[in-house]
Formats: structure tokens, C-alpha cells, sequence
């Protein structure tokens, strides 16, 4: 059974990921570019992952995480590196997967209703430039298979660009 889940996860990913590249202009000349291709990745991941009520990207600006574009309720604005989740994603350089966002000393309740979080890495070519962050009202909704799926997802995003 859990292989099979697995695999199937696999599978959503790869789907997943090929509708990402297919969505990215391949020759992103500016940064206003680069901001529309990042609202529609929000607006695929709100739209297709199961379970979730936010996902969208901060962005690093002056020396903290400014929010960029999302889906989802109304989201703190900025976020300091190494506070929160997002914080902490950014400032380690890794992906956090938190299954209860209650038991993560400093979180961050921008939405009472999350439970578990995926906050992965967002680089631009070789630069870290923010981070993926996604939401779930489920606690330990994010597998290790989301996590290998959503760097992928976010590998996808940062290299086109």
C-alpha cells in the first residue's frame, strides 16, 4: 500500500512538474517576468495539491522575506530570516518539513488553521532568492515524496528564470 502511494505521488509530481515547465517562458528577461511565472506556480500548486490552504513564495529584499506572489488567506508580509518556519528554511539553506507547526519553537501563525508546513529553498540560477512556503490544515500532511516533488517544483521555477 504505501508503495503504491508512493508511486503515485511520483507520478502527480512528474505531471505536476511538466505543467510547471510548460507554463515558464523560456527566455525571462526581467524581474517583472520572472514575478508572473512565480503567481502562476502559487496558482498551480493552490490548484492541484490536495489538502493545503496556502502556498506562494517569499522573496529575500533587504535583508528580510518579503512577501511575493500566493494563494490563499491574507499572509504576513514580511518575515525576518531565521523566524519561522520560512525564517529558518531560508537561513539553513534546507528544506523544513514541519508536521505539527505548533511544536516549531517560533512559528509564525499567519492562518490559526495550519497545521503542518513545507517550506523548501527557492534559488535563481545559483542565487537564494527566497522560499517556497505551503500550508496544510492536516498535521504531518507533507511526505518525504511532497518533499523531493515541491524541490523539484521549486528547482523547475528558480532555473527558468
Amino acid at each position: 500500500m504505501g508503495e503504491q502511494i508512493e508511486r503515485s505521488l511520483n507520478v502527480f509530481y512528474k505531471e505536476l512538474n511538466s505543467r510547471m515547465k510548460s507554463l515558464l517562458k523560456d527566455d525571462v528577461s526581467d524581474d517583472a517576468e520572472w514575478i508572473a511565472d512565480l503567481a502562476n506556480a502559487a496558482a498551480l500548486l493552490f490548484e492541484l495539491l490536495p489538502e493545503i490552504n496556502w502556498a506562494g513564495f517569499y522573496l529575500f529584499h533587504n535583508g528580510r522575506l518579503l512577501l511575493g506572489p500566493f494563494q490563499g488567506r491574507v499572509a504576513c508580509r514580511e518575515i525576518a530570516v531565521g523566524r519561522g518556519v520560512c525564517g529558518t528554511a531560508f537561513e539553513k539553506k534546507e528544506t523544513l518539513v514541519v508536521e505539527d507547526v505548533h511544536n516549531f519553537p517560533g512559528h509564525i501563525a499567519c492562518d490559526e488553521r495550519s497545521r503542518s508546513e513545507i517550506v523548501v529553498p527557492l534559488y535563481r540560477g545559483n542565487e537564494l532568492v527566497g522560499v517556497l512556503d505551503i500550508d496544510s490544515p492536516r498535521t504531518a500532511r507533507f511526505s518525504q515524496e511532497d518533499k523531493a516533488g515541491l524541490e523539484a517544483f521549486a528547482g523547475i521555477t528558480g532555473r527558468n528564470c
